[in-house]
């Protein structure tokens, strides 16, 4: 039962905090639609969507008024349509992506994920073909996302998916000049993709998932920031460390938990379906007083990225997992700490003024939930350049067991400095410079970068 100052100070949240659900994802399988047949594959998938799907968006705003706390974003994720579609062509890839933007669409949810390739290990022709279909295919929908994951600690790196990814960002954002190259925005080179992920562009059903699915990602860093903001006003008199500060963001992050966990598992049982689990990554947004970055100055930093950035991330990581942990029974996902430059008001800025460079930006991708992330760069940088930013980022999550990604926008006719437009949660980004130097005789090499030692453990 909660105490009377905990039910406050839940109001409290929700009122002056930004406290939220930031996503209910409703997992599908598709394997079951799987055909030769495109007509019979686009209606086996029509069929299955609605008929999970359609009362998703009714059932989460009830919940959420019941509880008085929002749910942002209901999305789904569905098994990787490179393994569902393996026999298709290019442009039924294309055509694929229609009927998915359309079920979404009718479903009422803001994305829908999945429609993705698992390549870690080497390609097949169906998965070739949805990669060489991105650039059209996201420029004709509005709520696809699309993962591909080239990377894993027990596979490798695949390098000749790293050398095709880096163009095919380049095609995806020349594919929509016309919006920044907001198509890139969509489209994530992963690492040890999670199979449960909720969170967008990520999002996918795995292999090893259940038919369908309710997994929820909760978030916060307006609630974490306040409440670290008391507890350095409290012990301004008597000084407090930074072990206290670690127990106040664990403290934070079990109740900001509980309550993604109760919305979840309400939406999961009015709609019959299974709970899966509580991602609780911290997921800014562009509006101020929602930002990871702020959590930074609330420690002593002057921004993010000032020395110490890393050092602060690591235990900010640490310590959401350590509470999240404790308040659910099933922790999934990325969960912890998302640093996604043009969606967080904060390290835009950081960014925007140099005290936040693309370097400091992949230090710091070694201590938290995810990568690279939303970061324009000038829209003519070579694609081999990209290939590498990646392999970069892929080694990091291939050596230390983790995941990491790479979400990055070259956007077309601009360069440093310049700002780039994307609207709604995706916000805006000053263009940043990146490394200097040749990546492309490296990345024409091509083949398998082999996986660390531990992949022999079983």
């Amino acid at each position: 039962m909660l105490t009377d100052r905990e039910v406050l100070s839940t109001f409290n949240m929700l009122r002056n905090e930004h406290l939220d659900v930031r996503t209910v994802t409703l997992g599908i399988s598709l394997f079951d639609c799987a055909t030769h047949d495109f007509d019979v594959f686009a209606y086996k998938v029509r069929a299955k969507i609605s008929r999970y799907a359609s009362r998703l968006v009714e059932t989460c705003n009830d919940v959420a008024d019941k509880y008085g706390i929002p749910v942002v974003n209901k999305r789904i994720s569905v098994s990787p349509i490179g393994v569902v579609g393996a026999s298709f062509s290019r442009d039924e890839m294309v055509k694929a992506c229609r009927v998915l933007d359309e079920a979404a669409k009718n479903a009422g949810v803001d994305f829908l994920g999945g429609f993705g390739a698992l390549v870690e290990k080497g390609m097949t022709p169906g998965e070739r073909n949805l990669i060489d279909s991105l650039p059209e295919a996201l420029a004709c929908t509005d709520r696809i996302c699309s993962s591909i994951n080239v990377a894993s600690s027990r596979s490798g790196i695949n390098m000749d998916a790293v050398a095709l990814m880096g163009q095919r960002i380049l095609d995806v954002a020349e594919a929509t000049r016309d919006r920044d190259g907001i198509g890139c925005a969509k489209l994530v080179v992963f690492a040890n993709i999670p199979q449960d992920v909720p969170f967008m562009a990520g999002a996918y059903l795995g292999v090893g998932e259940p038919d369908v699915v309710i997994n929820v990602g909760v978030s916060g860093p307006g609630v974490v920031k306040k409440a670290i903001d008391r507890a350095m006003a409290a012990g301004e008199s008597g000084g407090i460390t930074l072990g206290e500060v670690a127990e106040v963001i664990k403290r934070t992050a079990y109740k900001v938990t509980r309550v993604g966990e109760i919305i979840g598992k309400e939406v999961a049982d009015r709609l019959g379906i299974p709970f899966g689990v509580a991602d609780l990554s911290l997921a800014p947004t562009p509006a101020v007083g929602d930002s990871v970055g702020e959590i930074f100055q609330s420690v002593g930093l002057s921004s993010i990225g000032a020395p110490g950035s890393t050092a602060v991330l690591a235990m900010l990581n640490d310590a959401v997992k350590k509470g999240g942990a404790f308040a659910s029974s099933h922790v999934g996902g990325l969960s912890g700490a998302f640093i996604p430059v043009s969606e967080d008001s904060s390290i835009e800025a950081a960014t925007r003024s140099g005290a936040l460079s693309l370097e400091k930006l992949e230090a710091m991708t070694s201590v938290c939930s995810v990568g690279l992330d939303m970061i324009a760069i000038p829209g003519d940088t070579p694609a081999s350049t990209i290939s590498g930013m990646i392999a970069d980022e892929m080694a990091i999550g291939m050596i230390n067991s983790k995941t990491t990604a790479v979400r990055i926008i070259p956007v077309p006719g601009k360069g440093v400095g310049d700002t780039a437009c994307f609207g709604g949660l995706l916000g805006e980004a000053s263009i940043i410079p990146v490394p200097g130097g040749d990546a492309s005789r490296f990345i024409s090499l091509g083949g398998r970068i082999p996986a660390p030692i531990h992949s022999l453990k079983n």
